[in-house]
């Protein structure tokens, strides 16, 4: 490939193509259960690498796609190409306008440790290893959602390269924002933001678990669902259940183990207080409830940090109905016979619920169940469609940020008015359908 007709020098622009022995390594991402094959990928360094492959594939007609670690990829791919972003990982905290300005590849772990230091936090996820510009795109329902909102509600600029080819530096206000903002992917490749922090040193919170052989899992879920209607919005928690497989890799305390757990993330100081009636569900299996410096709040829900292979689709409900939820359990436990299958069931509203100027959907859902699934694609699938076929009489929509692989790719992102409208601004700045994929 050849990128000097674009006038970029081939020197400074490392491109790799199937034959080359370091192109498994940087296609490789943290989802191992789908594969990229692109023709030619891209390490990108900076945006000017990033223009330089996409108008390199615009005069070739060939689609393109970004990466920075590949924790949602949503299929296999075939084809075109692929710019990866992860040598963009540079973190600029400006403490006095309390925002941090991130390149594409930078990670949550990198933001939440470079904050810390001015008793500053960004609104990341659970996990520190994903991406900060995907999970933004995708909305970002954070550790700490219920109180400050989607991760997306505080970003106040991003640079990116649309369809044709342009770097462009959008701010709230354009048309462009509101659609990266919730509607991102397929609207051009995002080389950088810059997003707000909030004033937190420390939290309350940490999970209560249970072992769901012991105490009813249904019954734990009633109890938790009837707790949420208690507390303040400024408290944000999510109810999991998780069947561990008896291996020797896991912690003895999990190995074999159906582990039911509530999982709280609070700023106040009544959290004690708070919690009180989750420890009344049943004798706890483990507690790790406390107050905890910032920097320690991955430690909330223990993501996996390993890549793996896993399929997954969520729902957005006007209402939790309890009974169909426990039914939800009971097809996705340990007697169930198919494959391991984790559910968490997050609770919404407080911020979440305020109107936003970006594309973010379903802020009047209450709650959000994903069903995740390890294992092979058509097991999966098999577990996870009726599954969700009993969460429908009260489903709003899905949520882009964990569809991973499981359902179609675009049905129920988006209702039919931000559908349409982001239909029109992907004609506008990506005309030739280069972001297709």
């Amino acid at each position: 490939m050849d990128f000097t007709d674009l006038g970029a020098d081939p020197a400074q622009l490392p491109f790799l193509g199937p034959g080359d022995p370091a192109y498994d390594a940087e296609v490789a991402g943290f989802q191992t259960g789908f594969t990229q094959r692109p023709d030619l990928i891209v390490a990108a360094s900076s945006a000017d690498d990033v223009v330089a492959a996409v108008r390199h594939a615009a005069a070739r007609d060939l689609p393109v796609r970004a990466q920075a670690t590949g924790h949602g990829l949503p299929g296999a791919v075939e084809g075109g190409v692929l710019v990866t972003t992860s040598r963009m990982d540079r973190v600029e905290v400006d403490t006095a306008a309390r925002s941090v300005r991130v390149q594409a590849g930078v990670r949550w772990g990198q933001v939440v440790a470079a904050a810390a230091p001015y008793g500053l936090a960004p609104l990341n996820g659970s996990a520190p290893s994903v991406g900060v510009v995907g999970y933004v795109l995708g909305g970002g329902l954070g550790i700490l959602a219920r109180q400050f909102g989607y991760a997306a509600d505080h970003v106040r600029s991003l640079d990116v390269v649309t369809g044709d080819g342009a770097l462009r530096h959008v701010t709230p206000g354009d048309e462009l924002y509101w659609g990266l903002l919730g509607g991102g992917h397929g609207l051009g490749v995002v080389t950088g933001l810059e997003i707000g922090l909030v004033p937190v040193r420390t939290l309350y919170g940490g999970a209560l678990a249970f072992d769901g052989r012991q105490v009813d899992p249904a019954a734990a879920l009633r109890a938790y669902e009837a707790w949420t209607r208690t507390v303040p919005p400024t408290l944000t928690s999510s109810f999991a259940a998780v069947p561990y497989p008896d291996l020797p890799a896991l912690p003895p305390r999990l190995r074999g183990r159906y582990v039911v757990s509530v999982r709280v993330a609070y700023t106040g100081e009544d959290g004690e207080r708070l919690v009180a009636p989750l420890r009344e569900i049943g004798p706890a299996l483990s507690d790790s409830l406390r107050v905890m410096p910032y920097a320690d709040s991955h430690t909330i829900h223990s993501d996996p940090d390993f890549p793996h292979a896993y399929y997954g689709d969520s729902a957005v409900l006007r209402e939790l109905d309890v009974a169909a939820a426990a039914e939800v359990l009971a097809r996705t436990g340990p007697d169930a016979g198919g494959p391991m299958c984790v559910v968490q069931i997050n609770q919404l509203g407080g911020a979440l619920a305020t109107p936003a100027p970006n594309a973010v959907p379903w802020r009047e859902g209450r709650f959000l169940v994903r069903l995740l699934s390890v294992g092979e694609r058509q097991a999966a699938r098999a577990v996870l469609d009726p599954a969700f076929a009993l969460l429908a009489p009260h489903t709003l929509g899905r949520s882009a940020s964990f569809a991973f692989g499981a359902g179609d790719r675009t049905q129920g992102l988006h209702d039919a008015g931000t559908t349409k409208r982001l239909a029109e601004l992907r004609s506008t700045y990506d005309p030739a359908s280069l972001l297709r994929n």
